[in-house]
């Protein structure tokens, strides 16, 4: 779980931090306060670019702290800026960089539950793949999404970032 989906997370969550830099780049050249982008939506019921940058650093860092027992940091969700976004992305890499492969060796069988499930619990694997995955990727995607169509200049290659490849 560890070596195959946390360290990919985290390579998601900077290139996220990019996305931030890039879309204050563009705000500029274009005449415009960046900061104006963190009230962006795509649905008036969706939540704005802010709160989907949050939720995307909240679900990873909850994901590890609920399959290791570890406590999560808490954040105030009172960014306003996007620097104080890119600070939050930053603090949420940190703190997973605090883990290795054997914080989650329990992880599987843990049993994960939070608030809004009122009572119910799932497996950690379950939690893990079934939530925590998917609700990472729903937001990180949404911020992707919203930054695109505002117009900031980012493609496929921004949003899958280095990848691996080598001469065989």
């Amino acid at each position: 779980m560890y070596d195959v989906i946390f360290s990919q997370l985290k390579k998601q969550l900077g290139q996220l931090a990019k996305w931030l830099d890039t879309a204050e780049t563009y705000a500029k050249e274009q005449g415009f306060d960046p900061d104006e982008l963190l009230a962006l939506k795509l649905a008036p019921d969706q939540f704005a670019l802010v709160r989907q940058v949050q939720a995307a650093g909240d679900t990873a860092k909850l994901a590890a702290a609920r399959l290791t027992g570890k406590e999560a940091p808490a954040h105030a969700d009172t960014e306003t800026t996007l620097a104080g976004l890119r600070t939050r992305v930053q603090s949420v890499i940190s703190f997973l960089d605090g883990f290795s492969a054997r914080d989650f060796a329990e992880a599987d069988t843990r049993v994960v539950t939070q608030p809004r499930w009122e009572g119910k619990v799932m497996s950690g694997a379950d939690y893990f793949i079934e939530h925590a995955v998917p609700n990472f990727y729903f937001h990180l995607t949404h911020t992707y999404a919203l930054l695109r169509h505002r117009g900031v200049p980012l493609g496929k290659r921004d949003y899958l970032g280095a990848l691996t490849m080598r001469t065989p």
